[in-house]
């Protein structure tokens, strides 16, 4: 087991996780005012920072409630400065997220932390580490759509709702997909402290494929349309429309317009 011993520079929020969050406040005021003289560009700048702090946000639970749950080693490993270097790989943290949400506006579960679980008792424990990430997904996405289901968007201008709607769709499908109790994933996580050691054991060797077994389950037509006929559903409850989340995901693709989603379009 590694010994750490805490410092403060292990709980200093990292300046890349500062700047990160200063990209999505500029251009979430340019998408705001319409300053930006392409405004799906501003769009593309806000969402994609505001969905990298998101990943950033999710580890950084995970590694919160490990601490708190006996791990002390997660400060000496960089975790609690928010920086999204320190989640795993760059690669597959942040950089792979962001492809599938360009390519087809899927919250793809991001980084990882990784937790001593030797260091934690009780399998509650366990369970709410596993929990806490895609729950920060959820708060986000409940956050998001504040102004629709508040009722609260008079004054909102359009490109920022609908850059909002999109990033709710962001949230809500990463919420969902990272509940999912496949090995690999934090729903697993949550559940496998209850399951039996020979359940665990038999298990353990998907965990490396979990994420591309539930991908290539969304290349089936059927299942692909229950999974965005869930996410439609979850988002219309929250107030938001499928033709906002749509114009959001195209607002956001800048470089192809649908006229549909033009203003008097």
């Amino acid at each position: 087991m590694t010994t750490a011993t805490a410092r403060p520079s292990d709980r200093r929020i990292s300046p890349v996780f500062l700047g990160i969050v200063a990209v999505a406040a500029v251009t979430g005021w340019a998408a705001w005012t319409g300053f930006a003289e392409q405004p799906g560009l501003a769009v593309f700048l806000f969402v994609t920072a505001a969905w990298v702090v998101s990943l950033c946000l999710h580890e950084y639970a995970h590694a919160r409630t490990a601490l708190h749950g006996g791990d002390i080693s997660v400060g000496a490993k960089g975790y609690l400065t928010l920086n999204p270097v320190k989640y795993t790989h760059a690669l597959l943290s942040i950089v792979l997220p962001v492809l599938f949400v360009i390519m087809g506006g899927i919250g793809l579960p991001g980084g990882a932390v990784f937790i001593e679980r030797g260091r934690i008792r009780g399998r509650w424990r366990h369970s709410v580490i596993s929990a806490a990430g895609p729950l920060t997904n959820v708060l986000f996405a409940v956050v998001c759509t504040a102004p629709f289901w508040l009722d609260a968007l008079d004054g909102v201008p359009r490109d920022f709702r609908l850059a909002l709607a999109f990033l709710a769709l962001l949230q809500v499908t990463a919420a969902i997909l990272n509940f999912l109790p496949v090995p690999g994933l934090d729903g697993y996580g949550v559940v496998e402290p209850w399951l039996s050691h020979p359940v665990r054991r038999q298990v353990e060797p998907l965990a490396p494929f979990g994420l591309l077994i539930v991908f290539a389950l969304l290349w089936i037509p059927a299942v692909n349309g229950v999974f965005f006929d869930t996410v439609d559903a979850i988002l219309r409850g929250l107030g938001i429309s499928d033709l906002d989340t749509y114009c959001g995901f195209e607002l956001y693709r800048f470089w192809q317009t649908d006229p549909l989603c033009t203003p008097g379009g």
